[in-house]
């Protein structure tokens, strides 16, 4: 990783798009602070696509979409995507869209909850997110927004979901358990085709991704133009794959860093 001031001027020139997670990344102790919200704003007036992918629940994410200036949020690890009405004020009209069809959500949704039921009973201290509720794609175990687990107890979690037949991921705050074969790495291709009818491969280098912890190293890795904020130091002896530079400052304010980066 590179301080954020080696990044070459005309890579960051030719950004037209920003990728972004949410956790610890835009938000700081659980909220957007104001110049994180000021940053995505300022991004969308010079004319840069914005889209947020996150591990979060797409019920969760519903009240972000609505009111922050991005194009899209997508939501449960590249599955679910929320498209706010471009021509509304906020809040705005909020479109739903899916990677999976109806019948395969309805089947893995059970075979999810069974999972989940399973891990609540098997492993001690071990308690489901508690935005739950709003997850339609995915499972999610906290490990440090409310309830702190060790690393022994996360990995177990983690292989247990394994042993299941899920795919299993940890984030700054949760690990999230789905079926299917979406992540953020394909739900950011699925949702450039979506808007702008774009092939994301062909177009990496106009694009950039910030994000802080484990759940985000396959956009490390894809992503030649990658951030991450200050304090994905504490996931770094965890990753394979690093992000090219890093900010100075944490969360939002290692967020509006990059922002200021690209606009100055």
């Amino acid at each position: 990783m590179q301080e954020l001031p080696h990044w070459p001027a005309a890579q960051r020139e030719g950004i037209t798009g920003i990728f972004t997670d949410i956790d610890d990344t835009l938000t700081t102790e659980g909220e957007i602070t104001a110049d994180a919200l000021q940053a995505l704003g300022a991004l969308k007036a010079a004319g840069l696509k914005v889209v947020a992918i996150t591990g979060r629940p797409v019920g969760w994410s519903e009240p972000f979409a609505a009111r922050w200036p991005v194009d899209a949020i997508v939501a449960e690890n590249g599955a679910v995507a929320l498209l706010p009405d471009a021509q509304s004020a906020a809040p705005r009209p909020l479109a739903k869209i899916y990677q999976q069809d109806a019948a395969t959500r309805s089947s893995n949704f059970a075979r999810m909850q069974a999972v989940l039921a399973r891990i609540e009973r098997e492993l001690p201290g071990v308690a489901r997110a508690t935005d739950s509720p709003g997850r339609e794609t995915d499972i999610a175990i906290d490990h440090s927004e409310f309830t702190r687990l060790t690393d022994a107890q996360i990995a177990a979690v983690v292989a247990l979901m394994k042993s299941e037949g899920m795919h299993a991921t940890v984030s700054s705050i949760h690990i999230n358990g789905w079926y299917g074969e979406h992540n953020k790495l394909e739900g950011a291709r699925w949702i450039v085709r979506e808007l702008w009818q774009r092939d994301l491969d062909a177009e990496m280098a106009q694009w950039v991704y910030v994000g802080d912890s484990t759940n985000d190293q396959l956009m490390f890795k894809a992503f030649a133009n990658s951030v991450g904020v200050a304090n994905i130091a504490r996931f770094v002896p965890q990753l394979a794959h690093l992000p090219r530079y890093v900010t100075r400052g944490e969360r939002g304010a290692g967020f509006t860093e990059v922002v200021r980066s690209l606009l100055d």
